[in-house]
């Protein structure tokens, strides 16, 4: 039997609260307005599903506020599965806007070891985008990332540990909760 999403919470960690995680994608949003000229070409802003759509919305938002228009497109792509740990990519979605000559902005809810973020770059790269660049609400602290691929825009730090909330999920269960939570160490 799944264990709920009650059971984790009564045993798990709030990491980082709602305000902290505001206060970061509005950080965040600042450093991107300033790299993405608001009088220029729309960047495409590309949401990779389920995780990163909580984030995405906040920081679209955010982006919005600060005079930077977007266009919107999104793509499925998971190495989970409702798994705790990953396999082989499935491609469930990909982007129906054509990306060449485009700067394009991924945006996902964490960057664990990159597999996925480095094969959707790749993939962005090879539809001759121009510019490829990922925002992430969470990057976990270890060294297992895979070389070649990093965040530009990061929110938060993570611990080693299975986090859920705000786009991540404990079992397909909590991705919508406002803040940040670990599992017992």
């Amino acid at each position: 039997m799944t264990p709920t999403l009650a059971d984790a919470l009564r045993s798990a960690e709030l990491i980082h609260d709602r305000d902290v995680l505001d206060t970061a994608i509005a950080r965040m949003a600042d450093a991107i307005v300033a790299d993405f000229d608001p009088e220029g070409p729309p960047p495409l802003f590309v949401t990779i599903m389920h995780g990163g759509l909580p984030f995405a919305a906040s920081l679209a938002f955010a982006l919005g506020e600060r005079g930077l228009d977007l266009e919107f497109d999104y793509l499925h792509a998971t190495r989970y599965r409702g798994q705790t740990s990953g396999s082989g990519l499935a491609w469930l979605h990909r982007p129906a806007t054509p990306m060449r000559g485009r700067r394009v902005l991924l945006v996902d809810d964490i960057l664990d070891e990159g597999h996925t973020l480095l094969a959707v770059k790749r993939w962005c790269d090879d539809q001759s985008a121009a510019d490829v660049r990922i925002a992430v609400l969470a990057v976990k602290r270890h060294d297992r990332c895979v070389d070649g691929i990093a965040a530009d825009y990061v929110g938060v730090d993570v611990p080693d540990r299975y986090v859920f909330g705000y786009g991540m999920d404990y079992h397909e269960q909590g991705r919508n909760l406002p803040a940040i939570y670990a599992l017992g160490a």
